[in-house]
């Protein structure tokens, strides 16, 4: 292993069978895509897999929910029925963590995306998402904040409740057992 960023063979081949398990199980949230061309992007790019493998060590069980013809990309995201458990009880971003005073949670959802390679959902990707399935009817997540708001301290989130996606705001140095995030990843 070169770097941390790189999986060895035996946990490759372990989460490619997972992907692709996960794959065949759910095909209504990638119609028309084929797991061999899938498979070829992302023996070629080895970082990216090792993003994917941090998205599962989480609990996001990634899969794959679209293709950019424009880009030639195919789009992850975390897929778990809630978000995802080792993410919980994290702030919004690193100048949050750093405004509390005492009780600051272990890290932030910013930071740890960074950190995994992995961009926070977006509104518009959240709702997308809930497109697919019913997520978070339990849970909530943060999702990527408009700067205007974060100025004025606060951040956004997301659950679904009563069959609905809710989007509410929280002061971003917020944290709750029950609040994670949900990534994107492109390959």
């Amino acid at each position: 292993m070169g770097n941390k960023k790189d999986l060895t063979s035996a946990q490759r081949d372990e989460l490619l069978s997972i992907l692709k398990t996960r794959f065949e199980k759910n095909t209504s949230r990638h119609i028309g895509l084929e797991w061999d061309k899938i498979l070829v992007k992302l023996e070629a790019n080895s970082e990216k897999l090792w993003s994917l493998s941090e998205m599962e060590r989480t609990g996001g069980e990634p899969d794959v929910v679209g293709y950019d013809k424009s880009t030639d990309e195919y789009i992850f995201y975390d897929c778990s029925a809630e978000t995802p458990k080792g993410r919980r009880s994290i702030c919004y971003d690193r100048a949050a963590l750093e405004s509390r005073k005492e009780h600051k949670p272990a890290d932030s959802a910013m930071d740890m995306a960074a950190a995994m390679g992995i961009e926070i959902l977006t509104e518009e990707q959240y709702r997308e998402l809930q497109q697919l399935g019913n997520f978070d009817t339990k849970t909530s997540g943060w999702i990527k904040t408009p700067d205007e708001i974060r100025k004025l301290g606060g951040a956004l989130f997301c659950d679904r409740r009563y069959n609905h996606v809710f989007v509410y705001h929280n002061g971003a140095d917020s944290y709750y057992g029950s609040r994670a995030f949900r990534g994107a990843l492109r390959v």
